[in-house]
């Protein structure tokens, strides 16, 4: 059985998007400044409803966010 892991760019993108706040993504994306830290830190995996949302903030495909690597146990 293979486990995998979910990696972002999200702290970079807000970074270059003149510093968004955890905050005002959590607010345009409908979810907690707390989920918005949990996701960045990849100590959870948003739903495929809420990835969507926050590549569409960014204005970018979800392969340019989130990235998928699978892990061997």
């Amino acid at each position: 059985m293979k486990r995998c892991a979910v990696s972002n760019k999200i702290r970079r993108l807000r970074f270059d998007r003149d510093e968004m706040t955890q905050q005002a993504l959590a607010e345009k994306i409908g979810v907690t400044r707390q989920t918005v830290n949990a996701i960045e830190a990849g100590k959870y995996s948003p739903s495929l409803e809420v990835a969507f949302r926050i590549a569409e903030v960014f204005n970018e495909p979800l392969e340019a966010v989130f990235a998928y690597t699978p892990k061997p146990v």
